[in-house]
C-alpha cells in the first residue's frame, strides 16, 4: 500500500481526535514532520465499527476487509526508521534504507528453493505504480540474479515479447547451443555464477512462454469467483486490483513462493494524501477493499490460507494532525499493518499507539521484527538465513530483529 495509509483512518481508532478536532495537538514531544507543516488535530472522516466475533475495530473505509476481521492480526505499533518514501520503501522491502540489498522475496526464494520450474519464485503483479525507490525494491542484490522479482502486468499477455512466431523446437536448439558453449567456457576457465544465472533465466523464460498464457487466462474461473474479487466492478481501479488478487491466488496455486501486488493508479498519488485525505484515501480503499477480501475468502475456501501468509502494509503511517487543512503528513513513529493466515493469531490486535495515534507505546515493532516474524512463520530462523558477501555473513535482518511471539497462533 505504497504512500503510507493513515492508521487513524483505517485500523487504529482514536476518539481523542474527534474530541479535539481543530485544536492544537497537546503533545510535548512533537518531532519535525516531512514537510514541517503542522496543522491542528484532524478527526477521521470515517467511523470505526467492531467487526466479526472478535470485535476488531475497522473503519468504514474497509467494509469488505472489515467483514473478514476474524482472519486479521492487526499490528498497531509498527515503526520505521525513515520518514521519506524511498528509504522507507527500501527498508520495508530489503531491511535496509538504501538500494543494493536483496528483497524479502529474493531471500525467500533463495531459502525455500523452487516449487515450480514453470514460473519464477518471486512475482510482482504490477498494478500501475512502482514504489519510490524503484524496481531495486524487488531486486536480488548480492544473491544470485535468478531470485529477483519478475514484473507481471495484470492485463493482456502479462509480459512483453511473450509471443513469438519462432517454433519451440528452434528456440530449444538455440538454448542447447548456448548451454554447450557455456559448458566449454566453464571447462576452460571455471564456472561463472553470473553466466549460470543468465542461462537459468533464459531457460525459465522459455518455459514461461507456455506457462504465462495459461496463468493469465481467467476463462476457467467461475462467475461467482469473478464477482467475489470484483472483476464486475464499475470502478476501473477495482477491476485492476481484482485481477491482481485473483492472479496472486493462481500464482500461489502454481508454486510461486512470494507474490507482491503494487497499487493500482487511482490518480490520487497512491496513499500519500498531504491534501485531500477523504477523496484520496477513499479512492484507494475503494480500489483494494473488495479484491483483498475476495482473496482472503477464496484462499480460506480452497484450504490455502493456513499455508499462505498475507501481509497488508505501507512504508509508514500519517500524522494525527492536519497538513494544511485536509491532509496528513508522514509518520514513521507508529502505524498499522495487518497479517492473515500463515500461522498468525486471527482476530487479534497487537500493540498500541498513544491517544492521538502518533507514537507506538506498547508492543513496539520495527521492520526487522516484522521480517524476523515473517521468516519464522515461513519456517526460518532469521539469524541463520544468510549469504556470504563482502567478507561476512549477510542476512535480511542484519544484526537486528526478534520474532514477536504474540502474533503467532
Amino acid at each position: 500500500m505504497d504512500g503510507g495509509p493513515s492508521q487513524v483512518d483505517t485500523f487504529d481508532p482514536k476518539p481523542r481526535l474527534a474530541k479535539e478536532n481543530g485544536r492544537k495537538i497537546r503533545l510535548e514531544r512533537l518531532p519535525a514532520t516531512q514537510f514541517d507543516d503542522v496543522g491542528s488535530v484532524l478527526a477521521s472522516p470515517w467511523k470505526f465499527r467492531r467487526r466479526g466475533s472478535s470485535g476488531l475495530e475497522v473503519s468504514d473505509l474497509f467494509p469488505e476487509v472489515g467483514a473478514c476481521a476474524d482472519e486479521l492480526c492487526v499490528v498497531r505499533s509498527m515503526t520505521s526508521k525513515f520518514s521519506e518514501h524511498p528509504g522507507a520503501n527500501m527498508l520495508l522491502h530489503t531491511g535496509h534504507g538504501q538500494a543494493g540489498r536483496p528483497s524479502l522475496g529474493a531471500w525467500l526464494g533463495y531459502g525455500l528453493g523452487r516449487e515450480t520450474d514453470e514460473l519464477p519464485t518471486y512475482v510482482v503483479v504490477h498494478g500501475g505504480l512502482v514504489p519510490p525507490g524503484g524496481v531495486e525494491a524487488f531486486g536480488a542484490g548480492f544473491l544470485p540474479a535468478g531470485w529477483q522479482g519478475s514484473m507481471l502486468r495484470p492485463e493482456g499477455a502479462g509480459l512483453p515479447n511473450l509471443a513469438t512466431d519462432e517454433v519451440a523446437a528452434r528456440r530449444r536448439r538455440k538454448l542447447d547451443l548456448l548451454a554447450d558453449l557455456d559448458a566449454a567456457r566453464d571447462d576452460r576457465f571455471g564456472e561463472d555464477p553470473e553466466i549460470a544465472a543468465a542461462m537459468a533465466n533464459y531457460e525459465l523464460a522459455f518455459r514461461m512462454q507456455s506457462a504465462v498464457p495459461e496463468l493469465m487466462d481467467l476463462g476457467g474461473e467461475s462467475e461467482a469467483t469473478r464477482r467475489l474479487y470484483g472483476l464486475d466492478a464499475e470502478y476501473g481501479p477495482t477491476k485492476t486490483y481484482a485481477r491482481q488478487c485473483l492472479l496472486a491466488r493462481r500464482l500461489v496455486e502454481r508454486g510461486v513462493r512470494f507474490v507482491e501486488l503494487t497499487c493500482p493508479d487511482v490518480g490520487a498519488d497512491r496513499w500519500d494524501q498531504h491534501q485531500g485525505l477523504e477523496r484520496g484515501h477513499g479512492d484507494n480503499a475503494r480500489a483494494v477493499d473488495r479484491p483483498i477480501a475476495g482473496l482472503l475468502r477464496d484462499l480460506r475456501s480452497r484450504g490455502l490460507l493456513d499455508d499462505t501468509l498475507v501481509v497488508w502494509a505501507g512504508e509508514f503511517g500519517r500524522t494525527p494532525m492536519a497538513q494544511g487543512s485536509s491532509g496528513r503528513d508522514h509518520n514513521p513513529y507508529g502505524f498499522s499493518i495487518w497479517m492473515a493466515g500463515g500461522g498468525v493469531k486471527a482476530g487479534h490486535v497487537h500493540g498500541a499507539t498513544d491517544d492521538y495515534g502518533y507514537f507506538a507505546v506498547d508492543g513496539t515493532m520495527d521492520v526487522h521484527d516484522l521480517h524476523a516474524t515473517m521468516l519464522h512463520l515461513l519456517g526460518f530462523d532469521h539469524t541463520k538465513l544468510a549469504h556470504r558477501h563482502g567478507g561476512r555473513d549477510m542476512r535480511l535482518t542484519d544484526v537486528h530483529g526478534r520474532v514477536v511471539r504474540g502474533l503467532l497462533a
